[in-house]
C-alpha cells in the first residue's frame, strides 16, 4: 500500500552500501524503567537501587550524548519522540525489536512477545517522522497479526541480518519463531535463513540474537559457546566464507560485546556503535581487528543496559529506505 506518496515525485535511491545503514531512528527514554514482563526471559537485566527520576534522568543524558556523537560522527539520526499513552513503554528506548525497513522503501511492522512493548508498535507516527526527515516510505507491510497465534518476532533484535549474501541468522526462542522468521524472508526475497538454538549457563535460550552476534560487510562478532556444537560449526563455516569472524566469550557477551552496529556515515565511511562496557571487554587484538572495519565509536549507556537488559545496537533502528530528491 502506498503512503502519502506524490507520484510525480521520484525517490532518489542514493548508492549507500548495501550492509550498513546511513541512517538510525532513536527514541528518547522519557518513560525507561525496569520492565519485569521482558524480564521473565531476559538474563541481561537488573535493578538498580535507584529512584525513577534519576534513572530517568541518567538515562536521558546517556541518549542525548548518544545521538549527539553520533551526528558529530556523521550518521543521519532521526529521534522519534512519541506520544505518551495511558500505559508506559519502559524499553521505548530499544526500536529495532518493532519495525524495520528495506532498501526498496517498505516499512515493516512485527509482532512483540511482551504486552507493554506491543504498545510501542506506532506505524503511522514513525512513517510521518521519516518522510518529515526526507525518508521515503513507498509501502508498509506488517506481520503483527502473528501475535494473535501467539507468534512473535522482534524484528532485528531476533535476526541478524548479512544483506551482502541476503542470509538472516537468528537464534531460535519464544521471541523469534521459525513460522514467521521464514515468512518474512519470503516476503523481502531472502532465500537463506540460518536459524539455530542457543543456551546460556541456565539453560535458557539467549533472549535476542543480537545480543550475542553482529554483521558488518566484512566482519562478524558471534559468541559461538552459546549454539550447540552440531549447529555451532555450520554456523561458522557460513560466516568465515567471507568475513572476518571474531568469537566472544560468555563473559564479553555479557558485557554486550555482541551487541554492535556497523553504520555508513555522510561521506561514506565506515563507523562501529557499541557501548563503552563492550569496547572495554574487547580484547586488544580484537579491538584492532574491529577497527580495520570502521572508527569505533564507544558511547555510554551503562543505566540503559544494565536496567534494559539492551545496549547500544538495540537502541538503533536502521534506516535504509531512500532518501526524496529535494528542489534547490
Amino acid at each position: 500500500m502506498l503512503l502519502g506518496t506524490n507520484l510525480l515525485e521520484t525517490p532518489d535511491l542514493e548508492l549507500f552500501g548495501v550492509q550498513n545503514a546511513n541512517c538510525v531512528v532513536m527514541v528518547p527514554p522519557k518513560e525507561f524503567g525496569f520492565n519485569a514482563e521482558t524480564a521473565v526471559d531476559n538474563e541481561f537485566q537488573s535493578q538498580l537501587d535507584l529512584a525513577p527520576e534519576v534513572i530517568t534522568q541518567q538515562a536521558m543524558r546517556e541518549f542525548d550524548a548518544m545521538v549527539a556523537q553520533l551526528r558529530k560522527a556523521g550518521v543521519q539520526v532521526i529521534t522519534f519522540d512519541y506520544p505518551l499513552g495511558d500505559r508506559s513503554t519502559p524499553d521505548a528506548v530499544f526500536p529495532n525489536n518493532w519495525f524495520s525497513t528495506t532498501r526498496d522503501g517498505t516499512f515493516y511492522t512485527f509482532p512483540m512477545a511482551c504486552q507493554n512493548r506491543q504498545k510501542e508498535v506506532k506505524p503511522q507516527s514513525l512513517i510521518a517522522e521519516l518522510e518529515k526527515s526526507g525518508r521515503h516510505v513507498l509501502r508498509s507491510d506488517s506481520l503483527v497479526d502473528f501475535v494473535d497465534q501467539d507468534i512473535f518476532l522482534e524484528s532485528t533484535g531476533v535476526m541478524v541480518m548479512d544483506h551482502c549474501n541476503e542470509t538472516i541468522y537468528a537464534a531460535l526462542s519464544q521471541r523469534c519463531e521459525r513460522s514467521a522468521l521464514e515468512e518474512f524472508a519470503s516476503r523481502i526475497g531472502y532465500s537463506r535463513v540460518i536459524s539455530f538454538q542457543t543456551s546460556l549457563p541456565s539453560g535458557q535460550p539467549v533472549y535476542h540474537t543480537n545480543v550475542m552476534m553482529a554483521v558488518g560487510d566484512n566482519f562478524a562478532v558471534i559468541c559461538s559457546e552459546v549454539i550447540p556444537e552440531y549447529e555451532r560449526r555450520f554456523v561458522i563455516k557460513s560466516l568465515a566464507k567471507d568475513k572476518q569472524v571474531i568469537d566472544i566469550t560468555l563473559e564479553q557477551m555479557n558485557q554486550f560485546c555482541g551487541n554492535i552496529l556497523q553504520l555508513e556515515t555522510i561521506n561514506g565511511s565506515s563507523v562501529i556503535a557499541m557501548s563503552q562496557s563492550a569496547f572495554e571487554a574487547f580484547s586488544p587484538s580484537q579491538i584492532a581487528q574491529l577497527s580495520s572495519h570502521g572508527k569505533l565509536l564507544p558511547f555510554d549507556v551503562s543505566t540503559i543496559e544494565s536496567i534494559g537488559g539492551g545496549s547500544v545496537r538495540c537502541m538503533l533502528g536502521e534506516v535504509f529506505l531512500p532518501s526524496r530528491k529535494r528542489s534547490l
